[in-house]
């Protein structure tokens, strides 16, 4: 049942999907967080699809905690479920991520469309001058940032250190940080064709003031609660593999 139920999930992406990039395509001419709201009604469609073929739903703490203000959110990375949530629990966003995904066929062509922090992590100097650079630009047009601090996805029990790129961030551009927890890869796990059913939950932290406070300093706490906030809510799904 868990293979059909998959299959199913997985048939919609190419239908989905491309009529979603000709889309983005064909409204260039509008406002970058217009584009980003008639865009992310894919995402929508997929999380609702996910519901119905797989049983796989959601449940988010904190919402309360959210500035009013666009700041940067560096949320924990397991699956590829938060590049979906993320779009309906937060505002207007734009995510960080490697310049070369914007090449690739209709799926580039179209992540493109929302204005995206594209960068060449070939150079780590430069990479970071792009962002600072791409991050003021997309403040100031009122979108929020999200970076995925570790880097890639990362297996739920498993860990990788978080990097600072997201913290420099914060400190140059003078804005607070967003820590988000979750446990998605419990149920859909990394480069895996199975969706499982259940209830991903997704909790919201309290926001991090940067000033005053180095990269480092400000990395350190945003690891510290993230990975103690899944040692709170997370171990319940059928995926859950501790480290060793």
């Amino acid at each position: 049942m868990i293979w059909l139920r998959s299959i199913l999930y997985w048939l919609a992406v190419p239908v989905v999907t491309p009529i979603f990039c000709v889309i983005a395509i064909l409204i260039l001419p509008l406002p970058p967080v217009l584009r980003y709201r008639i865009i992310r009604g894919w995402s929508w469609i997929m999380l609702k699809w996910l519901k119905f073929t797989c049983g796989l739903t959601y449940r988010v703490e904190g919402v309360e905690n959210l500035p009013a203000a666009p700041a940067v959110v560096m949320c924990k990375h397991q699956s590829a479920w938060e590049t979906l949530a993320l779009q309906h629990v937060f505002p207007p966003q734009v995510w960080v991520l490697k310049k070369e995904l914007l090449k690739l066929p209709i799926f580039g062509w179209g992540l493109a469309t929302l204005s995206p922090i594209a960068i060449d992590r070939s150079n780590r100097a430069e990479a970071q001058k792009q962002l600072i650079a791409q991050g003021k630009d997309r403040l100031a047009k009122g979108f929020w940032i999200v970076i995925f601090p570790e880097g890639t996805r990362v297996p739920s029990g498993g860990y990788k250190p978080y990097k600072q790129g997201g913290a420099r961030l914060a400190v140059d551009l003078e804005v607070p940080i967003v820590p988000v927890a979750l446990n998605s890869g419990e149920f859909w796990p990394k480069n895996s064709f199975l969706k499982w059913p259940g209830e991903i939950t997704m909790v919201i932290g309290k926001p991090i003031e940067p000033a005053g406070r180095s990269p480092q300093e400000l990395t350190q706490e945003v690891e510290t609660w993230i990975e103690n906030e899944i040692q709170r809510f997370g171990g319940v799904g059928p995926c859950y593999s501790p480290k060793k």
